[in-house]
């Protein structure tokens, strides 16, 4: 029930003197109260929160911009909180970090029953990739390019969590990250503004359902706005500085293109951008979000990034910092207290206005009211659905077909790749091999880690039978403890084919996991070498575990097959064995770019071009723009992905040379599966806009399309080119398409050469 009894009354004679109901009478009994909630449901949503609003004392509406952290997870540095005192006193719209029946059920009855308004809470989680069945971390999601998959993960997410009390996930994360020394690139969809734009949406679409008020929908939380994935020299939370052109040409759209989608929240970021911290940038928050671009939910701060404006040095004081906060357009301070504590003084003081408190108070009351919570505050709370909900068989299903579809076949000399379930004797070799901890992944919410993930090992063992299969573990991570050496190498060499599990550990990726070196870690390497030396006519395959792009310029030469797993999640193992034994083919191409070494770093297929390129006819050229060390280009390029079969391109075909402002065109290609197996094909669609009032990419992405083709069987793909996918924004911020000549090319990577063009009138 929304209100208690004895304030019912006075909700009633708002909404009579509003002329919202048509019956006058005193709620005195069940029936009465029933009937007036029923009347009060009937009613649109800001007619409702008006109502309330009208019956709330201004910290009443403080206390709604306020969250604070529950004991069941740390996702943060702890500041103290007495979360049963602020919710009693009003002074808590939502909390993080609490979750399950039992535990949100306490806290809600708290907020229902022993308040003045009985207003209920928010309760949020990190939901990043999964909540109980955990899917790949969300760069190997997205070298899947398979945006109903994408949007499939995230609708089980928002079961599960739903099912444990939770109405909110801070996820996605659609920042553009170019850069694999920042550990939170393992959280997004990767360099391209194209494609995460499209799996942004994918996101939004999946937490969020098509109607918010059933009980199995989370809100979903556009973050981190905006621009935090360019942190200087990869190192997280630092600085970033750009132009506008950047800003609005790369980081802006993939936000955009979740309001376009209907997401009901953003989140601040913790960097400053252009000398101004983000979660005190009116700029972007109010003059970008919320007036250009019509956001009508609620942004919340970072965890506690709105008292970080003092480190950074643009608030004096935590005072300041509240003041800067609201006036810039942050909604919801999330762990900082200085809503709380603050809020009240500066309005007194005229230092922020009290309709902007407002506002934020009735953004916060509006999303309550879509999740039906003002309706029935415990309608996600349900122990039977909760029993039942999670590790649903259908779930794990589709958890382990994620997996397989987000490896990535980086190499594959000698067709080292599929193994054969009739090979004698297959070594497994490395520290990875029978792990269940860290293939779930960083966030990776309440996926259970000890018993429920499927390791490698587990995997292949559906595959192989117990006298087929060779273990040795080698050495750790990190650890530079070499006394497993001996062993693993006496395995390898009783072995027919070597396959080593190697990588990153969990905790190696993700928030605050920012590294300088970009090889695999530790001593494994070194492993890697004294198998080849003991073994060198042998075929030896690399499953590189990890959550970044990685420096492998070292390992291409010492093993045959590479393929790259990520962290992938609850069902993980079964999905690399599927693709080991060729019971799917592998069809992931890469979102990001892999370097030959750092020094390389940032480096991203789109660039732009300098005014002393290297030749193709000459590429050793003396005064261009390149490295006297090693090439320009990358060990493996945005898009780059093999197959166990192959795929010819042929006829590209234009429908037109002319596209005008008002008609679209046309390009085409036949896609053949000229190899001997069943497969998957992700055909990628790119443009060079050759002169502009801005200097553009060397190329970009502008369409794809994920295809499967029997052996020897043809497809036509046709695409459909407007002048809208032409459009930019110029040094004026106009959102404009220039006329002039476009290079157009349909490839199966970002690996090509231009050969075709169009003109646009």
């Amino acid at each position: 029930m929304t209100f208690k009894i004895n304030h019912l009354l006075a909700a009633l004679l708002y909404l009579v003197l509003a002329g919202c109901v048509t019956f006058i009478g005193h709620a005195q009994t069940k029936e009465e109260v029933a009937g007036f909630t029923q009347t009060y449901k009937n009613q649109n949503f800001e007619a409702k929160v008006d109502s309330i609003m009208k019956l709330m004392t201004l910290q009443e509406k403080i206390g709604q911009t306020a969250m604070y952290s529950g004991s069941w997870d740390q996702t943060g540095p702890i500041i103290g909180s007495n979360n049963g005192k602020y919710i009693r006193e009003g002074n808590m719209g939502a909390m993080l970090n609490a979750f399950t029946v039992k535990g949100t059920r306490e806290l809600q009855q708290i907020a229902v029953n022993e308040t003045r308004l009985g207003i209920p809470l928010l309760f949020g989680y990190d939901v990043i990739h999964g909540h109980r069945t955990i899917f790949p971390i969300n760069l190997g999601m997205s070298t899947s390019w398979d945006l109903k998959m994408i949007e499939e993960s995230s609708r089980i997410a928002a079961e599960e969590a739903s099912a444990e009390g939770l109405h909110w996930t801070f996820a996605p994360m659609v920042d553009i990250a170019r850069d694999p020394r920042w550990g939170r690139v393992s959280e997004g969809a990767g360099e391209d503004v194209y494609l995460a734009s499209q799996i942004a949406k994918a996101y939004v679409k999946g937490f969020q359902g098509d109607d918010l008020s059933k009980h199995n929908t989370i809100l979903a939380c556009a973050k981190h706005f905006v621009a935090y994935g360019a942190a200087q020299a990869g190192r997280d939370y630092h600085t970033v500085n750009m132009g506008e052109d950047e800003l609005r040409n790369v980081y802006l759209p993939p936000f955009k293109a979740t309001v376009d989608a209907g997401v009901e929240t953003f989140m601040s970021a913790f960097n400053e951008l252009n000398g101004i911290p983000t979660s005190g940038n009116k700029y972007t928050l109010r003059d970008i979000l919320q007036d250009e671009w019509g956001f009508r939910g609620f942004v919340v701060s970072d965890y506690t990034s709105i008292n970080e404006m003092i480190q950074h040095g643009f608030a004096t004081d935590s005072l300041d910092a509240a003041r800067i906060g609201m006036n810039a357009g942050v909604d919801m301070d999330m762990m900082g207290s200085v809503y709380r504590k603050y809020l009240k003084t500066l309005i007194a003081e005229g230092k922020v206005d009290k309709a902007l408190v407002e506002d934020a108070c009735r953004r916060i009351l509006l999303a309550k009211f879509k999740l039906g919570l003002f309706d029935d505050p415990y309608r996600y709370i349900d122990e039977k659905r909760e029993a039942n909900t999670k590790y649903q068989p259908e779930f794990l299903a589709k958890a382990r077909e994620i997996a397989a579809a987000s490896l990535v076949l980086l190499q594959n000399k000698n067709k080292a790749l599929p193994l054969s379930k009739n090979t004698k004797k297959i070594a497994f070799i490395g520290p990875l091999v029978k792990d269940e901890y860290d293939i779930l992944g960083n966030w990776a919410a309440k996926g259970d880690r000890n018993g429920q993930a499927v390791s490698i090992f587990e995997g292949v063992s559906e595959y192989l039978k117990p006298h087929q299969i060779l273990y040795a573990k080698g050495c750790d991570i990190l650890k530079e403890d070499r006394s497993g050496f001996t062993e693993a190498i006496a395995v390898s060499k009783k072995a027919d084919v070597i396959v080593l599990a190697m990588g990153e550990g969990h905790h190696m990726s993700g928030e605050a996991a920012s590294r300088t070196n970009l090889k695999i870690p530790g001593i494994q390497p070194e492993l890697i070498k004294k198998i080849r030396e003991a073994n060198p006519d042998k075929k030896i395959v690399l499953v590189l575990m990890n959550g970044r792009p990685l420096n492998l310029s070292d390992e291409v030469n010492l093993v045959d097959s590479i393929l790259e797993i990520w962290f992938p999640g609850t069902m993980g193992g079964a999905g690399v064995a599927d693709v080991l034994f060729s019971a799917y083919n592998p069809s992931g191409k890469l979102t990001m770019t892999f370097p030959r070494n750092v020094g390389q770093v940032p480096i991203y297929y789109n660039m732009k071009n300098t005014g002393r390129p290297i030749p193709e006819h000459n590429p050793k050229e003396d005064y261009k723009s390149n490295y006297i060390d090693v090439p320009n280009s990358p060990l493996f390029p945005f898009g780059h992905g093999l197959s166990y079969t192959t795929f010819q391109y042929s006829d590209l075909e234009l429908s037109s040379n002319t596209l005008s402002f008002s008609n679209a065109i046309t390009a085409s290609v036949t896609i053949t599966n000229s190899g001997t197996m069943d497969g998957h094909e992700i055909v990628q669609l790119y443009i060079h806009d050759k002169v502009g009032s801005l200097t553009r990419p060397v190329k970009e992405l502008k369409g794809f399309q994920k295809l499967f083709l029997k052996k020897g069987e043809s497809k036509k793909v046709t695409f459909t080119i407007s002048s809208d996918d032409l459009k930019f924004y110029n040094n004026n911020n106009q959102y404009i398409a220039e006329p002039g000549e476009f290079e157009i090319a349909i490839a199966p990577s970002s690996d090509f050469k231009f050969k075709h063009v169009f003109q646009l009138n």
